[in-house]
């Protein structure tokens, strides 16, 4: 039977979906390796991974009740085919943590020669249809 090597990468940013603030959920969130990694789940696991310089856009909001407790929901806009809008619920220093990963996509993209315009039309629209012109209609 052939070994399977895996290189550890070095987490950059890790926290946890949080309730009144503290990170008492099995929803966990991290960024390695030029990816975006969501594990949720006890007893059955789901993990989803999502390549950095495939995301398109952030957005950051914050309730007045996520303000109170120092959290806010990111949510991720990208060109994956399976989950092309990702939630990162109640995390702690949102807007740090949208900072660190609009860095961390420009970074990704450079690194593999890639400009924001050669992902327009690989998005989806609402309807599933591809977005052919950027313009954030399908067609």
């Amino acid at each position: 039977m052939a070994k399977i090597v895996v290189e550890d990468e070095e987490i950059l940013w890790k926290d946890r979906k949080r309730h009144w603030g503290l990170p008492v959920s099995f929803t966990r969130y991290e960024v390695s390796g030029g990816r975006f990694v969501v594990r949720k789940g006890f007893f059955r696991t789901e993990v989803n991974e999502l390549l950095l310089y495939r995301i398109l856009d952030l957005k950051l909001v914050r309730s007045l009740g996520q303000k109170l407790f120092r959290v806010g929901t990111l949510t991720l806009y990208s060109a994956d085919k399976t989950d092309n809008v990702l939630e990162v619920k109640n995390i702690k220093r949102p807007d740090t943590v949208r900072r660190f990963l609009s860095k961390q996509i420009e970074r990704e993209r450079a690194a593999r020669g890639i400009a924001g315009r050669e992902l327009y039309g690989a998005a989806r629209g609402p309807d599933g249809l591809p977005d052919l012109d950027g313009d954030g209609l399908p067609g």
